[in-house]
C-alpha cells in the first residue's frame, strides 16, 4: 500500500481529518445512489464522478474498497417528506405501469449513462425494496430502545426522547428545540409528537401500491432507514465513510445518524463527505424544481439552454475542474471551455507517444508526481492536480517543437504520471485517449514516414512532391512546422 497523508474534509467534525481507516488495508464506502423514476441529469452526475474519484484513488493507493452505492426505489416521498405519494409508484401510475417496471427500466437507463461517464460500478447495488426485512428488524430494534413509537399502524422515530441521550443536529448543525418551536402546532392534525419526528414505516393507504406486512400491519419503509439498513448489513454497524450531496444532510443523513445511534448504540459513520450543488444562474438543479437538463440531453445536444452537444468526457472533465465541496454553475461557455481544456490534455498525451528522448533533458519534470499526489492527498483537491499536468502540457509542446529536451527517463516518468492521473485515476480514457492510445504508435509511424518521404523530395529539390504531401497533409487538418532539426507535425485546433 503506497504510504501517502491523505486528508479528508469531515462534514461531521467540520475539519480536515488524516484518513485512518477503521480495520486497513480494507475501506467501507456508502454513498446515497438515486431514486429511480427518471432519467439522471447534470446533478446526479456530480456525486457519481466525486465519488468514482474517491473509489479510483482509494484503490490506487492500495486500499481493498468495498464500495456500496443503493438504488431507492420504495419510501422516497413527494417534496423528500412523510407524506405524500411515492415518486416511484406517482410515476408508476401516470404512465400505467408496474412501479417495479418504472425501477428497471430507470435503473438500466442510469446505468447506461455512468458507463458512458465511465464510472466504475460500485462493489454492490443493493435496492430499497429487496431489504424490507433488514428495515423492518431495525425500526424494531428502535422501538425496543425506547427511541421510537407506534401510531395507527405507522412508526415514528421520537426526535425529542433521542435528544436526550444523543445530539440530533449535531451534522446538520440544527437545534431541536429551535425546528419544534418554529413550526406550527400539529396537535390533533398529525400523527407525530413533533414536528421534527420522522417515519421508519409508514401504514400504506388503501391506495398505496407499493406495500410489504409488518409487525404494525402492511405499510412501507421511510425513505431514511434504507441507508441506514444497507450500510450496517454490507459494510458493518460502523464504516469508515458515507458520501452524498449537501442537499442530503439534513433531514436524510442526520436521520441516518440518529437510527444508527438508536438502533447500535454507536455513530455509523467515521467520515462523512458532501459534494456541493451544481447551479443553473445561481440555482441548484433538480427534478423539484423543473430546471434540469438530463445527462442524455447533454450528450446528444437536444435540450433548449444547449448550444451543441457535449461528449461525456467532456462533463466529467467539467466536473472534475472544481473541488467537490464547492458550486458548480452551469453555462454552455464553461462547458465548451472545459471540452477545450480536455482537447489539449489528451492530446498532450498523444503527443507524449510520439516525441523522441534525448540523451538529456532541458527541463526538470520529476516534481510533478508528487504535486499531483500533495493535491489529491489534500481532500481529493482534483483542479489543483489538473493545474500540474497543464503545466507540463506546455512542457510537453515545447519538447514537441524542438525547444526543449527530455531524457528517455524523464520520458517514461512523464508519460507514466500522465496515464495514472489522467487515465486510471480522472478516469479520463474514454473512448477519446483510448482510441489515441490503440492507434497512435500507428499513426506516429505513418507520419515519420511521409516526413521523411517529403524530407527526402526537398533534399533532391522536388519541390512539387514535397508541397504535395504537405498540402495533403493540410487537407486532413495536420499542420507541418518545418525546422532547422527537420519537420514536425500537429492537428488544427490542438495545441
Amino acid at each position: 500500500m503506497k504510504n501517502h497523508d491523505l486528508h479528508i474534509t469531515n462534514s461531521l467534525t467540520r475539519k480536515k481529518e488524516v484518513f485512518q481507516p477503521i480495520k486497513p488495508p480494507f475501506v467501507g464506502l456508502y454513498v446515497c445512489g438515486p431514486t429511480v423514476y427518471g432519467d439522471a441529469h447534470l446533478g446526479h452526475a456530480r456525486p457519481a464522478v466525486t465519488f468514482d474519484l474517491v473509489f479510483r484513488y482509494l484503490k490506487h493507493l492500495g486500499y481493498k474498497v468495498r464500495y456500496v452505492r443503493n438504488i431507492t426505489d420504495v419510501g422516497h416521498l413527494e417534496n423528500d417528506a412523510d407524506d405524500g405519494e411515492d415518486k416511484v409508484a406517482k410515476k408508476a401510475r401516470l404512465e400505467q405501469l408496474e412501479p417495479m417496471e418504472v425501477v428497471q427500466y430507470y435503473t438500466d437507463r442510469y446505468h447506461h449513462d455512468m458507463e458512458k461517464l465511465n464510472i466504475l460500478k460500485p462493489s454492490i447495488e443493493p435496492r430499497a425494496s429487496g431489504h424490507i426485512i433488514e428495515q423492518i428488524e431495525m425500526a424494531r430494534a428502535i422501538l425496543k430502545a425506547g427511541y421510537a413509537y407506534e401510531v395507527n399502524g405507522s412508526v415514528y422515530f421520537d426526535v425529542a426522547r433521542y435528544n436526550m441521550d444523543y445530539k440530533y443536529g449535531k451534522l446538520s448543525g440544527r437545534v431541536v428545540e429551535e425546528m419544534v418551536a418554529g413550526n406550527r402546532d400539529l396537535e390533533g392534525q398529525d400523527e407525530k409528537r413533533h414536528p421534527a419526528d420522522f417515519a421508519l414505516w409508514k401504514k400504506a393507504s388503501p391506495t398505496h401500491i407499493m406495500r410489504w406486512p409488518s409487525p404494525w400491519g402492511e405499510g412501507f419503509p421511510g425513505w431514511h432507514l434504507e441507508c441506514s439498513a444497507m450500510g450496517a448489513k454490507y459494510l458493518g454497524t460502523t464504516f469508515d465513510i458515507h458520501g452524498g450531496g449537501m442537499d442530503l444532510l439534513f433531514p436524510h443523513h442526520e436521520c441516518e445518524i440518529a437510527q444508527s445511534n438508536a438502533a447500535n448504540g454507536k455513530d455509523a459513520v467515521r467520515y462523512w463527505m458532501h459534494n456541493n450543488m451544481i447551479t443553473i444562474n445561481g440555482q441548484k438543479m433538480g427534478k423539484s424544481l423543473g430546471n434540469f437538463i438530463t445527462l442524455r440531453e447533454f450528450f446528444e445536444g437536444s435540450h433548449k439552454s444547449l448550444h451543441q452537444a457535449y461528449d461525456p468526457m467532456t462533463i466529467r472533465f467539467f466536473i472534475l475542474q472544481a473541488h467537490y465541496r464547492s458550486t458548480l454553475d452551469f453555462s454552455n461557455e464553461a462547458l465548451q471551455a472545459a471540452e477545450k481544456g480536455l482537447q489539449r490534455l489528451l492530446q498532450a498525451m498523444e503527443t507524449l507517444e510520439r516525441i523522441k528522448a534525448s540523451k538529456t533533458s532541458s527541463v526538470d519534470v520529476s516534481l510533478l508526481e508528487k504535486k499531483c499526489y500533495e493535491a489529491l492527498n489534500d481532500d481529493f483537491n482534483a483542479p489543483v492536480a489538473i493545474a500540474h499536468l497543464f503545466d507540463s502540457v506546455r512542457t510537453i509542446n515545447s519538447v514537441k517543437d524542438k525547444k526543449e529536451s527530455l531524457s528517455s527517463d524523464h520520458l517514461e516518468s512523464l508519460r507514466n504520471t500522465f496515464k495514472t492521473f489522467v487515465t486510471d485515476i480522472f478516469g479520463l480514457s474514454g473512448e477519446i485517449s483510448k482510441q489515441g492510445e490503440e492507434s497512435g504508435q500507428i499513426i506516429s509511424g505513418l507520419m515519420d514516414l511521409l516526413l521523411e518521404l517529403r524530407q527526402e523530395a526537398r533534399k533532391q529539390k522536388d519541390w512539387s512532391t514535397s508541397d504535395k504531401i504537405r498540402d495533403a497533409l493540410n487537407g486532413l487538418n495536420i499542420n507541418v512546422k518545418d525546422g532547422a532539426e527537420g519537420s514536425s507535425w500537429s492537428i488544427s485546433g490542438k495545441n
